[in-house]
């Protein structure tokens, strides 16, 4: 064995080091290879560069050159973007905040006592219209140590009474003051953003101020308002939309404490904000730092103490409703284990992760067990919270966390321009704009450049479906909830129907050309697209030619056909087998791949529509599912 000496030298000090343009160069013999001969250098690099919204792009490659340069301080300090407290949630953990909607007091009072008996440290439950009765609290928080769990409160018109049982709660079971601890939900802002009422503002702004004027001098420890984003996210907003919505709204309140007599820094104290965290983990975690940075500076402006802490901002993160799932929910543990990941290396201080059914109905206590536990692996196992700022110095957080920042705050001072968050809503500005994004995103997730396993990829029809009791209907009139799945899910019940009133879905006829080798690829791709449409492919036999093509069609069933396999067999098969499928009935033929100049013959000879990737699925599907007279 060589024993290298201890000089000090690095093992790589004899190996040059390699430069940008030598790691372009290679990118650019790549792109050769998939036909791309006129891109090099940093048009190379670009190539391979993802857009996202907010009109930013992350780049295949990070380099101390792409740094911001800024100082981003130190956790604990202004700007706050490493964290909010010196030691982030190294001590503990982060607080692991389930949400409890059942309306029934003594099952949501059983699964209130299973969560906090299994890993749950604080408790979010959601009363009033949309859940439990306010009248019912007492007995759904029978048994929880008051003193010890904080209770998050959500209750939409009825918040203020909700807080006065709260209040009154920690009375009867003789919880001193001091030792409260909770938030008390009040949020007029976000439950006109989701009711359309913008009526009541004023007045639910004035009981929110009563509370927190009484909150400070009895109950230190209790929050009063909550800065809740959600309602921007699930509406369809970006990123950066999320954050400014949240940034106005900030502001907002703390006009709103500040004018009936709260000093700044306890106003900024009784805020609690609100994100969603998806899977998109680098995103979730560059969002919740660029929020706390963001909020540092709205705090600096507003005559906030230096140093003295009270700029943090309190953040509680949420696993996206908007990318849950009703097909294949069990992919949605999988999605909330990012999404917690990312919530957890972003520094939020509370994290609640949604139940895999959470779209389906109420869920059910594997469900709320499996949500918990994943914050407690991450935690106990995985010890992701025993390091500060995990994700900082990587440079492409960085550069990522500074420009959605950076979009954020532009997005943030057009709705300060436009009179400020409550003026946004009534304008109809802040609809306008979440709806244009999400109307640019449903193009992306129709051609299924966003994919969404088990939905618009690697669908499985025969999936037995997920049965929940139904779930409190939630706040209507106002910005809409979207769902990723939503334009696929709408198929998939349409071929559900179809299936419960004739005994078969909708069927497409893959008609697949020569051997394996040649058709797998495209048969593949054919089968993904149809069933994310409920359409059920038939491939059998597996390779068909023009002489026995009209017969495996006929016996299939089908009504419509796919031709699949390689362009080589195509040029040589595809129109005789596509005038034999139309000569045997079929109403309408399909070609998986771009046709290119073969186009004009195949449509001669039969071919209706070609499919490809980044092709419109849903308008494909759509078509074909009004074609079968599928109601």
């Amino acid at each position: 064995m060589t024993v290298l000496p201890d000089d000090g030298l690095s093992l790589a000090a004899d190996f040059p080091d390699a430069t940008r343009e030598q790691w372009q160069r290679l990118v650019e013999g790549v792109l050769r290879k998939a036909g791309k001969d006129d891109v090099s250098g940093a048009a190379a690099e670009d190539a391979l560069a993802t857009r996202l919204q907010d009109a930013l792009v992350t780049g295949p490659l990070y380099a101390a050159e792409d740094g911001t340069g800024a100082d981003p301080g130190f956790p604990g300090f202004a700007p706050y973007l490493r964290g909010g407290r010196p030691d982030g949630t190294a001590a503990t953990g982060w607080d692991v905040r389930q949400r409890h909607t059942h309306p029934d007091p003594e099952r949501a009072n059983a699964a209130v006592l299973a969560d906090l008996e299994n890993g749950a440290t604080s408790l979010w439950l959601v009363t009033g219209a949309a859940g439990l009765a306010v009248a019912d609290l007492p007995k759904a928080l029978e048994g929880v140590y008051l003193d010890l769990a904080p209770v998050v409160l959500e209750a939409g018109e009825e918040f203020e009474a909700a807080a006065e049982a709260l209040l009154a709660l920690y009375g009867e079971r003789e919880v001193p003051g001091s030792a409260a601890i909770g938030n008390l939900g009040a949020d007029p802002l976000g439950l006109a953003a989701r009711t359309g009422r913008h009526d009541r503002i004023a007045d639910h702004g004035r009981a929110a101020a009563r509370l927190a004027l009484r909150c400070l001098d009895a109950y230190p420890g209790v929050r009063t308002l909550t800065v809740d984003a959600l309602p921007y996210h699930e509406a369809g907003g970006s990123p950066a939309q999320e954050l400014g919505c949240s940034l106005a709204t900030g502001v907002a309140y703390l006009r709103l404490l500040t004018e009936a007599g709260v000093p700044v820094d306890a106003a900024c104290g009784q805020l609690e904000f609100r994100y969603a965290a998806d899977a998109d983990q680098f995103l979730t975690i560059a969002k919740l730092r660029a929020a706390r940075r963001l909020w540092s500076r709205v705090a600096e402006v507003s005559g906030v103490t230096p140093g003295a802490g009270a700029g943090a901002q309190r953040q509680h993160a949420v696993t996206s409703p908007v990318m849950m799932t009703r097909r294949d929910p069990w992919v949605n543990m999988l999605r909330t284990t990012v999404a917690c990941l990312g919530a957890g290396v972003g520094g939020a201080d509370a994290v609640t992760v949604l139940p895999f059914d959470d779209a389906i109905g109420l869920p059910d206590a594997f469900a709320r067990r499996i949500a918990r536990n994943t914050s407690t692996i991450l935690v106990e196992e995985s010890h992701l919270s025993r390091v500060i700022d995990p994700a900082g110095g990587s440079w492409y957080v960085e550069r990522l966390t500074d420009e959605l920042a950076r979009a954020a705050w532009a997005w943030f001072q057009e709705i300060e321009r436009a009179g400020g968050q409550e003026s946004a809503l009534r304008s109809g500005l802040v609809a306008e704009r979440l709806e244009a994004t999400w109307r640019e995103r449903s193009g992306r997730l129709a051609r299924r450049r966003e994919p969404i396993t088990g939905v618009s990829e690697f669908p499985f029809l025969a999936e037995q479906p997920v049965e929940r009791e139904p779930a409190v209907p939630k706040p209507t009139g106002g910005l809409p909830r979207v769902r990723r799945d939503e334009a696929f899910e709408e198929l998939r019940a349409r071929s559900d129907a179809h299936l419960a009133s004739t005994g078969r879905r909708p069927a497409v006829f893959l008609a697949a050309l020569g051997p394996a080798a040649a058709h797998t690829t495209r048969v593949t791709f054919a089968s993904n697209l149809f069933q994310a449409g409920g359409v059920e492919p038939v491939h059998d036999p597996v390779t068909v030619d023009a002489a026995s093509v009209a017969e495996a069609f006929t016996r299939s069933g089908a009504r419509v056909a796919c031709l699949c396999s390689s362009d080589t067999l195509y040029a040589e098969q595809a129109e005789a087998v596509a005038a034999a499928l139309k000569s045997a009935g079929a109403q309408r033929v399909f070609l998986a791949g771009r046709p290119g100049e073969l186009r004009s013959a195949l449509e001669s000879a039969g071919v209706d529509e070609f499919v490809f990737a980044g092709g419109d699925a849903v308008a494909v599907l759509s078509a074909v599912i009004d074609q079968l007279g599928v109601a």
